[in-house]
């Protein structure tokens, strides 16, 4: 009952957040005292900026771009299923949510404020990857990549000596020495790249410390929740849901919602699988890898049958939500477009409506629903589709390695 209780009262608590954000425009209050003294800071550090672009070589170039990519969102949601796979399931799950929370967290941080990142030119931006140029389209306060970073690694290093229970005073500290050179040279490199100035360094480590710090003090109970708890999947579809509609309306179109709502859906994918299949799959006496039960030949294996499969899974998932989608819509006579999913859809864009980013009108949607509004399609195929990809690395896959005894 106490469950039930706390889950109607955090539902409450944020649909009530979503009411009185929209009703006193409080996102765009917030940005007005903000905004123009972050905006002076990026300004003002664009001399830090052209001082270390004066050292620039091929190498560091590279070295820069390399590390950018290692801690970046792609490289972890490749990353995250083979963690699953090799037996750690709860460090899986957690870092899981924790990036979803930075994602959340960060973007939310980055629309609000609505800061920019610096110039260019004067400022050399490098950007080796299609990730990063996707990133130089969104907001530069806070540095994800910092907030990332400080996050995933100290809660990795934590974990870590929790596990191994070391109390060898040298490897505590060679652990944390190592993230912290690893935050360092991130956040070096940010500036180095010209995708931000120190000030957006600076929001970052600040926001990614306090996000770790509330992480380590709930991550048991949100875990215990997750694997044994009641309503769970129906509490998180309720929250999922909710997510959507809290995030707030950015200044100018960026790709951070389009972030947030796939995060979204692989969180929704991961708490399902797991609340469904964790006395099967996932409990702490599975086997792990480099041991005598899970070989590295075996490993191996699971790979060459798991990352075809959940890719299939996504690819399933998106069209099966383009197809079902519109038709739900349209059945239930909710006027809808679509940005880039469902060709068929695109000619509304030219109405007055769709002209509008798809952030800028979703609270006012949820709250006073009018026929004249739109909404955009490709944010439920986005999801759906993530879910799916989430839900077949915890449930379809370990199935598939239970049946191939794998």
């Amino acid at each position: 009952m106490e469950s039930v209780v706390w889950q109607g009262l955090a539902l409450s608590g944020i649909f009530s957040w979503i009411v009185i954000t929209c009703y006193f425009d409080v996102t765009k209050k917030i940005r007005s005292l903000l905004q123009p003294w972050v905006s002076h800071h990026v300004v003002s550090g664009t001399s830090i900026i052209l001082k270390i672009q004066k050292h620039q070589h091929k190498f560091l170039d590279a070295l820069f771009s390399g590390l950018s990519c290692i801690v970046s969102v792609p490289f972890y949601t490749a990353f995250l299923p083979l963690l699953f796979w090799s037996g750690h399931g709860k460090l899986a799950r957690q870092m899981t949510l924790l990036m979803a929370l930075c994602d959340y967290l960060g973007n939310c941080i980055k629309d609000v404020v609505s800061a920019p990142r610096p110039n260019c030119p004067p400022v050399r931006r490098i950007t080796a990857t299609k990730d990063e140029e996707e990133n130089a389209l969104e907001y530069g306060l806070p540095s994800s990549h910092t907030l990332n970073t400080v996050c995933l690694s100290g809660f990795l290093v934590c974990y870590v000596l929790s596990y191994t229970q070391s109390e060898d005073a040298f490897v505590k500290l060679g652990a944390v020495t190592l993230a912290c050179l690893l935050v360092g040279f991130i956040g070096f490199g940010r500036i180095y790249l010209g995708m931000h100035s120190l000030i957006d360094i600076i929001g970052g480590l600040v926001f990614g410390f306090m996000i770790l710090a509330i992480w380590l003090s709930v991550h048991e109970y949100v875990d215990a929740f997750i694997v044994s708890g009641q309503n769970v999947t129906s509490f998180w579809a309720a929250l999922s849901f909710l997510l959507l509609f809290a995030y707030p309306t950015p200044e100018f179109p960026t790709p951070s919602f389009e972030y947030h709502t796939a995060f979204d859906g692989v969180v929704f994918g991961i708490v399902t699988g797991i609340q469904q299949t964790y006395h099967q799959f996932h409990h702490e006496a599975v086997p792990r890898i480099f041991t005598s039960q899970l070989t590295i030949p075996t490993f191996l294996g699971r790979m060459l049958v798991g990352i075809p499969t959940i890719l299939i899974v996504k690819f399933c998932s998106k069209a099966l939500a383009k197809w079902i989608l519109p038709v739900v819509s349209n059945t239930l006579g909710i006027p809808i477009k679509s940005t880039s999913y469902v060709p068929m859809l695109n000619g509304s864009a030219t109405d007055k409506k769709s002209s509008e980013i798809k952030q800028s009108s979703y609270i006012h949607k949820m709250l006073f629903f009018s026929q004249q509004d739109l909404f955009d399609v490709d944010t439920g195929i986005r999801f759906l589709q993530y879910a799916g990809l989430a839900w077949s690395v915890v449930d379809l896959v370990p199935s598939l390695f239970s049946h191939l005894r794998l």
